[in-house]
């Protein structure tokens, strides 16, 4: 059987193209042959992967986006038995892996002007297209927080949505102790980090959706004494200056360093003392749980789909919303200080053996494979496959 995965551009160090290839190599294993269609691919390429790069065209996001979505109906013109599952919102999807938050809900908080925009015309019918009523996308749900969310505006029906258990990665896991102090002394020394420095980390592509600022100024408002003694090392594919030019601003320039995407993350993972997450938006929050497992403890902020994870281990400080950002600077001075981190990691560490925290791409699989399985040996392509785009315009 042929699955055809779409996904607009594929980089190694991203969340949801880290979840696509897992996702993939699942369906592989199962004996189902893969079929990419993306517009570049940074890094090794999986072996038996028939990867197609699509040529698209437009001046804006949503243009080039448009022209992706056209180009893969295309190439699928003549395939109706492929069963086409995407990572980005768009018509003639069979399945969509929703690795996003529900576009209409955040459209709410820009201006009245926002909405009569091309680009939100545009985005609002992509997301229509998946999950309206008339619809028969089925959708994987990562986040039990978008579930009602989605509902809420397009009035899902329960059977095409499902909600899958996170996917962290074995390797994140933390391993016997003995191994993880060698890998954490190896970690600090190469980096020159004595027994009383404080590393704090920070992990995540799309540096300003994360919080970044609410980071830097965080470190920046620490007691002299703390802030002395206190590194922040941030990692992920991103702009920046803007962050340098506030760090500098602030007087922490030296105590910040970056990272682009690495394979290594464990062995920060367990180099750090602390994870920092203070995010403006986040469907789930993959790293929170990849300290979790690494017994790393965290802070972050409630609006990341995974934060009830922290909450429930007991493995860090969740901070409600809305946001305060003195509240952020105290629980961080806190935390550092706290004579509970070995209690956060071992909470962390036990929670991470009881919980299923990492059958997500088995579970995506299933349904995956479960969708085929019915489209096969149909003649045509379901709705929404064989509806225009137009009629969500």
């Amino acid at each position: 059987m042929i699955l055809a995965f779409a996904l607009y551009k594929y980089f190694p160090f991203g969340g949801l193209q880290r979840d696509f290839l897992r996702i993939a190599l699942e369906c592989q294993k199962r004996g189902h042959r893969v079929l990419v269609f993306t517009t570049c691919w940074q890094g090794e390429q999986p072996g038996g992967f028939d990867i197609r790069f699509l040529k698209v065209s437009g001046h804006s996001n949503h243009a080039r986006m448009k022209s992706f979505q056209q180009e893969v109906s295309k190439a699928l013109a003549h395939q109706p038995e492929v069963t086409l599952v995407g990572f980005n919102k768009m018509p003639g999807l069979d399945i969509y892996y929703a690795a996003d938050t529900c576009y209409l809900d955040k459209a709410q908080s820009k201006g009245w002007w926002y909405r009569l925009t091309p680009r939100f015309r545009h985005y609002k019918a992509f997301e229509e297209a998946v999950f309206s009523q008339e619809s028969k996308t089925v959708s994987l749900l990562i986040s039990a927080l978008q579930k009602p969310v989605f509902q809420h505006y397009y009035h899902t029906p329960e059977e095409r949505i499902h909600l899958l258990p996170p996917g962290i990665s074995r390797d994140r896991c933390r391993p016997d102790n003995a191994d993880a102090d060698a890998i954490r002394a190896e970690f600090r020394k190469a980096f020159a980090l004595t027994d009383e420095d404080k590393l704090v980390l920070m992990v995540g592509s799309g540096f300003k959706t994360k919080g970044l600022d609410r980071a830097i100024k965080a470190i920046a408002s620490l007691p002299a004494h703390q802030k002395q003694s206190t590194r922040f090392f941030v990692m992920g594919q991103d702009k920046q200056k803007p962050f340098e030019s506030l760090a500098k601003q602030l007087g922490i320039e030296h105590q910040l360093r970056f990272f682009a995407g690495r394979d290594d993350v464990p062995r920060f993972l367990l180099g750090a003392d602390l994870l920092i997450h203070p995010a403006y938006n986040e469907n789930t929050g993959t790293v929170l749980l990849e300290a979790l497992v690494a017994g790393l403890p965290v802070l972050t902020t409630d609006l990341c789909g995974y934060a009830h994870y922290i909450r429930d281990a007991k493995a860090g400080t969740v901070l409600p919303s809305p946001f305060n950002q003195g509240s952020l600077n105290e629980a961080l001075s806190t935390m550092l200080e706290s004579e509970h981190w070995l209690e956060w990691q071992n909470n962390a560490l036990a929670f991470s053996r009881s919980e299923d925290l990492y059958s997500l791409p088995e579970q995506a699989a299933d349904v995956i494979i479960e969708q085929a399985d019915r489209k096969s040996g149909k003649n045509a392509w379901p709705t929404p496959s064989n509806q225009s785009l137009k009629s969500y315009l």
